[in-house]
């Protein structure tokens, strides 16, 4: 069995916005993110998105165009030899109080279902409290970036035990393989 990492999205790997990430030219890689998922992929990771995207369940934008930004982000990593194995979202909003909107722990609970492993000790990388927390809850690694919200998140505080905190993603991954 190939290592897993699970990564948050925007913020993590592209840039994030107050707004959403709406469509796929708004999609922005995190410079030298898609780089540090390419050396993943060469030391043998299984990289795993899990994100909320609860744009959909605001009507800001649809699935057709969820997949048309996971395609965007799918080809930019190929292009510089990185592969994420799979994207798992939530498309609720926090008012639909689903199971699988982080800091809830559905979404996380599916990936290792869907790979038979456990998640314990497993590196999540997220910018946001809710990230870090559903990281703590499954008993995977928890680590923040200070990209996209990671500086504001940690200014809060609040971080569950054992929380690494990292630059941004390349920096996480230099420690990792």
């Amino acid at each position: 069995m190939n290592k897993l990492i699970i990564l948050d999205r925007d913020g993590v790997i592209n840039f994030d916005s107050d707004q959403f990430i709406k469509n796929p030219e708004e999609w922005k890689p995190i410079p030298g993110s898609l780089e540090a998922i390419a050396r993943l992929t060469q030391a043998d990771y299984r990289v795993v998105v899990a994100t909320n995207q609860s744009g959909i369940g605001r009507g800001l934008f649809d699935m057709p165009t969820l997949n048309a930004i996971h395609d965007k982000m799918h080809k930019a990593c190929a292009l510089v030899g990185g592969r994420i194995d799979a994207v798992f979202f939530c498309p609720h909003t926090n008012d639909a109080n689903c199971g699988c909107r982080k800091p809830k722990s559905g979404m996380l609970e599916d990936i290792a279902m869907r790979y038979g492993v456990s998640l314990k000790g497993v590196p999540a990388v997220g910018d946001s409290l809710r990230d870090l927390e559903v990281a703590a809850r499954v008993g995977a690694q928890p680590i923040l970036v200070l990209t996209g919200k990671g500086v504001r998140t940690q200014e809060k505080g609040g971080l569950p035990e054992g929380t690494l905190t990292y630059p941004d993603l390349a920096t996480v991954v230099a420690t990792l393989v």
